[in-house]
């Protein structure tokens, strides 16, 4: 991705700085220099986008994406019958 925005975030583990993509906020990443594994989190933006709030954020996009199959699913019913 040529426009990609990136954060920077230091590793949990080895403490390198490293340029994280703004898609993977909330999301496990890997470190490249030592391979450990952590939760991809902006602090500048405060407690924005801690591990709560993103999994709460994910869940309503999931319900309202299954809420979106039903309510297709119903009106599909409705043309047919």
């Amino acid at each position: 991705m040529p426009n990609s925005t990136y954060f920077v975030q230091e590793c949990s583990t080895c403490g390198r700085k490293l340029q994280v993509r703004i898609e993977y906020l909330g999301k496990n990443v890997v470190c490249q220099h030592c391979g450990a594994k952590f939760a991809a989190v902006d602090h500048s933006t405060g407690d924005l986008h801690d591990d709560t709030s993103m999994s709460v954020l994910q869940r309503a996009d999931e319900l309202i994406r299954q809420s979106g199959i039903c309510l297709a699913r119903a009106a599909e019913n409705q043309t047919i019958g």
